[in-house]
């Protein structure tokens, strides 16, 4: 860790901070006051630290506010460590909490060296990541819409008798429905516009999402990833703009504790007690890993669409993909010999699956021309 003249915590809110340093010595730190949560505020607190020409380094706890106090901090020429929040250290036998004593712990803990760093995203990173997210919230919202629909049909005795829902035959059904009370008819009317709406929306991202493709530094990447069984394009861009440079896991086992797909465990003496997953870390990567994992139910086979989207690949990254699809589709059904829930079988699937994206993202950019910023390490 790199030693510092000053060590400042900054607790973070929407309008103000609180902040808090201490220097090299083993003293209490000490509160220097609020500041208001502006450019211009945080830009002289930075001068009146940087003043005597003193290497100074900021920390503050991620949340709502985002990547902006750091990346302002760091055009400043200053260093500025953005810090886990799950992974403070906490005293059992302290119950006071405040702004100011919160800013204190991270200066004192920042120098102490016991904070965790999170990774930093760049600007077209982060946009990715939004743009991402946004269409999976849309895609949420659709879901819902649709199944509101499906409701208020089933409630009034209406129920579709054709093979396929929510297709134009699905759409002529609801639409030719009729209610006793004219209110119902345009409650059904709203629910089949909103269904639409939605859906619109979601194509519509997902075309922005092709665009982006076309152009993003992780491009081969995701066509990397692509080559694994039940990895999509949408699985693989939640992936990949999530989690950035892969590399910075030292190891799979770094990436799968990441992910919270590792089993818990309270064990103390000679008892050992293991519990389900861990949850921690990102949930978006973890959700999109147990849905692809089931499609490792049925037995290893290269299908002409594996075929299309590997064939963007090299051979070493097909072969990854290919001993991947072999061995999960027989740990799969290991798993269920053993007498596990299907739900256990995919989620033990899943881990085993992050270590072959790790070993798949390691392959491809080795070879490629990554900039120092994609290279930033985990702490």
């Amino acid at each position: 860790m790199e030693e510092y003249s000053k060590y400042v915590g900054l607790d973070v809110h929407k309008d103000s901070i609180s902040v808090a340093f201490t220097g090299m010595d083993r003293g209490d730190p000490v509160s220097y006051g609020k500041v208001a949560n502006t450019q211009a505020a945080i830009a002289k607190l930075v001068k009146r630290f940087t003043k005597h020409g003193e290497d100074v380094g900021f920390c503050y706890e991620a949340g709502s506010c985002g990547y902006e106090i750091h990346r302002q901090i760091t055009l400043l020429r200053c260093d500025c460590m953005v810090v886990a929040p799950s992974l403070i250290p906490q005293r059992p036998g302290d119950h006071v909490k405040t702004d100011r004593r919160d800013a204190k712990t991270l200066a004192r803990l920042f120098r102490s060296g016991d904070l965790t760093s999170v990774w930093v995203p760049g600007d077209e990173q982060e946009a990715v990541r939004d743009l991402v997210r946004y269409r999976s919230d849309m895609k949420n919202n659709e879901k819902h819409a649709k199944q509101q629909l499906s409701a208020l049909a089933l409630r009034h005795g209406h129920v579709f008798q054709g093979k396929t829902t929510w297709s134009q035959a699905h759409f002529r059904w609801l639409e030719n429905l009729k209610f006793p009370v004219p209110v119902q008819q345009i409650v059904l009317q709203e629910s089949i516009d909103s269904v639409i709406d939605l859906s619109r929306r979601v194509a519509s991202l997902t075309s922005e999402m092709e665009k982006v493709l076309a152009t993003w530094i992780f491009t081969p990447v995701v066509e990397g990833l692509m080559a694994m069984r039940g990895v999509s394009m949408i699985t693989a861009m939640t992936i990949v703009s999530e989690l950035g440079d892969i590399t910075r896991f030292d190891n799979p086992q770094q990436l799968m504790g990441f992910l919270g797909l590792v089993p818990s465990e309270y064990s103390s003496g000679c008892r050992q007690r293991r519990g389900g997953i861990t949850k921690a870390g990102n949930k978006h990567v973890r959700r999109a890993l147990i849905e692809s994992a089931w499609s490792y139910r049925f037995p290893a086979r290269k299908t002409a669409i594996i075929q299309r989207r590997a064939a963007k690949t090299s051979v070493a990254v097909q072969a990854i993909a290919w001993n991947a699809q072999k061995r999960l589709c027989g740990r799969y059904q290991h798993y269920i010999r053993k007498g596990k829930l299907r739900t256990q079988a995919c989620t033990a699937v899943a881990r085993e699956m992050a270590g072959f994206i790790w070993a798949i993202a390691c392959e491809v950019m080795s070879k490629m021309d990554i900039s120092a910023a994609c290279k930033s390490r985990c702490a």
